[in-house]
């Protein structure tokens, strides 16, 4: 049954093809989508829209040039996947800027510590997606090689078999086994190369954990594919084959 229907609300609608047209020309992101790539992408996004409550934090007010530019980044990485891959939470919190989040950990030798870390983004198990406004915007706009949205949505991703260890669950026909080898090898050589002072395509965070290093290497794979396929090759044809798209060659269209 279709719930929506049922209750009696109205179809969720997509963005005009004039907001749309606006939206995608500020966003180099997109700008390699094929015409029908785009236009799926812009119905996804209504329905995306439609699916989940966004909140403003700290005083924030939403509008919906705020919530088309997170649905935008949002749906990119599910465009041939289907929105089901965000299913089972529905909130998205939005600051006007870093947000403190309070801690307490308990060391080795059971000293209890604790403080507040300062984060831009955060992907709680089962719960919202919290996110900070300025970071939305650069990323949009492609001025850095990273993507606050896509890296928190791909830990949803991840999460969404109930654990955050860099392993979503997979499509029919990957292979987990292959997965670890080629996700793993590609994490041993980043901390390899942090531990040797040499050049590194990521930093000692995204070296932390294997959920980190997955959400930062979706990042690359949308925003810098060429960086993340010229340093790890098998990585990138794994998350082709895991998002059924290949943004190089979007790359080399523009």
């Amino acid at each position: 049954m279709n719930w929506r229907r049922w209750l009696g609300l109205t179809q969720p609608e997509p963005p005009s093809s004039a907001a749309w047209h606006t939206l995608t020309a500020g966003m180099p992101l997109l700008q390699g989508l094929r015409n029908e790539e785009s236009e799926r992408l812009r119905q996804l996004v209504g329905d995306f829209v439609a699916d989940k409550q966004f909140h403003g934090a700290d005083g924030i007010e939403i509008d919906d040039r705020m919530r088309l530019l997170i649905a935008a980044q949002a749906c990119l990485p599910i465009l041939n996947l289907g929105l089901n891959w965000y299913r089972g939470w529905h909130s998205i919190i939005v600051y006007p800027d870093s947000f403190r989040v309070p801690y307490r950990e308990t060391d080795q030798a059971g000293v209890v510590h604790e403080g507040e870390h300062i984060h831009d983004g955060e992907a709680w198990l089962d719960g919202p997606v919290v996110l900070s406004w300025p970071d939305v915007v650069t990323s949009a706009a492609g001025e850095y090689d990273e993507n606050l949205v896509i890296h928190e949505f791909a830990h949803k991703l991840d999460q969404r078999d109930g654990a955050a260890n860099g392993m979503p669950p997979l499509p029919r026909g990957m292979s987990r086994a292959t997965w670890s080898r080629d996700f793993g090898a590609a994490f041993d050589d980043l901390n390899a190369r942090l531990d040797e002072g040499r050049d590194a395509l990521l930093g000692d965070y995204e070296a932390s954990a294997p959920a980190e290093f997955f959400a930062a290497v979706c990042e690359l794979f949308f925003v810098r594919p060429d960086l993340v396929h010229e340093d790890w090759p098998a990585v990138y044809a794994q998350l082709r084959t895991f998002f059924r798209q290949d943004p190089l060659g979007r790359f080399s269209i523009r």
